[in-house]
């Protein structure tokens, strides 16, 4: 994945495999949540990843400094709470809507740090997307899981930011494996209260390393790459695929069903994304921090 040069896949590459190994691995945790809950599969995602990651990066914590513990530490807090926060919102609502809704933050965080009309446009088309995807008129669906949606997207954009700077200051892997030592930290005290050690099987072990290497592993360890070569906003809004994605993931796996409109919904996503992609070489690189 590294040569001496650093990240080899276009960060392009990298996000758009990145969302596909996301939303791959929601509908393996969705299907689990009826067994084990959505807090405590949301721990056995991030648990098992820390591990792995451990195993496979085997990062040394002897030289880094006070300002990298701060950092990396705040980028594992937010990533875990938004994990945590946004599978108690996909056990509520559908999975689609769920990622529309969270979505809402790093739009928000595109469009405030953009300073180019084009960008503007792609969040425009992005945003179109999303209204027409999001069920204004309460259709039966749960607010709660929708407020988590939002939450969590508040926290993505907190984790867009900090993975920005962290990949700065330290290596990628040794970054996100930290980092989800950290995350840990955070989901686990939680899990535990929902009863993980209750309810966990000795058969979970198989889905649980699968979730974790499609939801957590892999997709972090790409976009912590992806995010020391595009700026934040680029990343923002490549991530408006996560919508489409979670649709055609939801329809494949769940069979959630979806109407006209929110199809023509995931075609002005998709644009989007195409547009930014292509206007992508324009932007420049965000700075060292």
């Amino acid at each position: 994945m590294k040569n001496r040069k650093g990240f080899v896949l276009p960060p392009v590459v990298a996000v758009l495999l990145a969302i596909v190994s996301v939303q791959g691995g929601a509908a393996i945790a969705k299907g689990i949540f009826p067994v084990l809950g959505a807090a405590s599969t949301s721990a056995l995602r991030i648990v098992f990843a820390a591990i792995i990651l451990l195993l496979f990066n085997r990062p040394s914590i002897k030289n880094i400094t006070a300002n990298q513990w701060k950092y990396v530490a705040l980028y594992g807090m937010s990533l875990g709470a938004m994990n945590i926060i946004f599978y108690l919102a996909i056990a509520r609502i559908p999975l689609a809507l769920g990622v529309a809704l969270e979505f809402i933050g790093p739009l928000v965080l595109a469009l405030t740090t953009s300073k180019r009309m084009i960008d503007i446009l792609w969040v425009a088309l992005a945003a179109t997307g999303i209204a027409l995807i999001t069920p204004w008129k309460n259709n039966g669906l749960d607010i709660v899981g929708m407020l988590l949606a939002l939450l969590a997207g508040a926290f993505w954009a907190g984790y867009i930011l900090l993975g920005g700077i962290v990949s700065k200051k330290m290596d990628g892997g040794k970054a996100v494996t930290i980092g989800m030592v950290f995350a840990s930290v955070i989901v686990l005290p939680i899990a535990i209260g929902e009863g993980l050690i209750v309810n966990f099987r000795p058969w979970m072990f198989i889905p649980g390393i699968l979730l974790a290497l499609l939801s957590s592993a892999i997709p972090f360890s790409l976009e912590m790459g992806a995010l020391r070569k595009i700026p934040a906003k680029t990343f923002s809004i490549l991530m408006s695929l996560e919508p489409a994605a979670a649709a055609l993931s939801g329809l494949i796996f769940l069979h959630e069903y979806l109407t006209i409109s929110q199809w023509t919904s995931i075609a002005l996503i998709i644009i989007a994304s195409i547009g930014v992609t292509l206007t992508a070489r324009k932007n420049k690189v965000m700075p060292e921090s």
